[in-house]
C-alpha cells in the first residue's frame, strides 16, 4: 500500500515528512530520506497491537443496460433484417444532401 507523504525543509532543522488521514503523522530528520525513514517507523508503531490499514475496493456500479446485452440471437433472421434496415436508414441519412 502506498500513502502520499509530503517532505519539506524545516528552517535550520533538516526536513519534515508528514502524511494525512488516516495516519496524520509527521517525523523529522537531517535529510529527506531520514525524515521519511522516521515517518515510516512512526507509522509502524501506530499499526501495532492489532491496528490495520487496509484498502477497500467498492463494487463497481451496475449498468442496467448490461442486463439486456446479448439477449437477441444473432442468427435470428428478424434481428438481421432489423440491423440491415437500421444500416440502410443510416446510410440514407448520411447521403442526404439536405441534412444539416
Amino acid at each position: 500500500m502506498e500513502i502520499p507523504v509530503l517532505v519539506e525543509p524545516v528552517a535550520g532543522n533538516g526536513f519534515r515528512a508528514s502524511s494525512g488521514q488516516p495516519l496524520p503523522l509527521s517525523a523529522e530528520g537531517a535529510t529527506p530520506d531520514d525524515a521519511v525513514r522516521n515517518l515510516r517507523a512512526e507509522m509502524a508503531r501506530q499499526l501495532q497491537n492489532g491496528k490495520q490499514l487496509l484498502a477497500v475496493r467498492l463494487a463497481e456500479p451496475v449498468n442496467p443496460w448490461l442486463a439486456a446485452a446479448g439477449i437477441h440471437d444473432p442468427s435470428d433472421s428478424l434481428i438481421q433484417e432489423w440491423k440491415d434496415a437500421m444500416a440502410e436508414y443510416r446510410q440514407e441519412f448520411e447521403d442526404d444532401p439536405n441534412r444539416p
